[in-house]
């Protein structure tokens, strides 16, 4: 498992590289009440790429690391929901999952179900279904999300610290301003109609986050 790569697709607040090294390397995120362990092979990816993928979030249930609803991916959605790559081993991928699936590291599942069939469900918890979303450079490109899409989940809207994790994923992985970061978070199902987008930008802005970085602005997914 160690010397084969995938690459782990998030479109929530690992969207910010500073927040998923603490899925690497282990620690707390800024304005995260969790302390995460971390991977047995704590290396930083081997490469990032800002993609985008068919379908859009939403935020539901409740993080009980944020508090307020939590990012899900649903390719049902319309429109294209901008993401990024982390080249890992396949090793990695399975403790970054274990991670989100509160869930101890060590364990390697099987994921040649997903790799086949493009969709796997491990268990019934909130982020226990990969997806395949994709192929780059000879490796698969993989994400997780809820088991059920947007019209089925319980919306809840996301608080001010996990936005602004979100916000400042956007800003540095695809170059986005804080408005248009704001424009796309504030209509998102379950923060649409519960913040609007001159207060999420207001969040981004007094975040001061970098507005780019390496990787940004990467070709979108067919």
């Amino acid at each position: 498992m160690d010397e084969e790569r995938v690459w782990y697709v998030a479109y929530g607040s690992n969207l910010y590289t500073s927040r998923f090294a603490c899925y690497l390397a282990g620690g707390r995120p800024e304005g995260g009440a969790r302390h995460y362990t971390g991977c047995r092979d704590p290396r930083p990816a081997r490469a990032v790429r800002a993609v985008t993928l068919p379908g859009g979030i939403f935020f539901a249930l409740t993080s009980l690391t944020w508090g307020g609803g939590m990012a899900f991916y649903d390719p049902a959605l319309p429109g294209r929901a901008p993401a990024r790559a982390y080249l890992l081993s396949a090793q990695q991928f399975c403790d970054v999952m274990a991670q989100e699936m509160r869930r101890e590291v060590g364990a390697d599942p099987d994921l040649s179900e997903v790799l086949a069939a493009g969709r796997q469900r491990l268990g019934p918890g909130r982020y226990e279904t990969v997806l395949k979303v994709g192929q780059r450079d000879g490796h698969p490109m993989l994400t997780f999300t809820s088991p059920d899409g947007a019209e089925r989940a319980e919306l809840n809207a996301p608080t001010a610290p996990y936005l602004t994790m979100l916000g400042n994923g956007l800003r540095e992985a695809h170059g986005w301003t804080a408005d248009r970061a704001a424009a796309y978070l504030g209509a998102r199902p379950g923060a649409a109609g519960a913040w609007d987008p001159p207060a999420i930008s207001a969040l981004l802005t007094a975040a001061a986050s970098p507005a780019a970085a390496d990787g940004a602005g990467g070709p979108a997914l067919p």
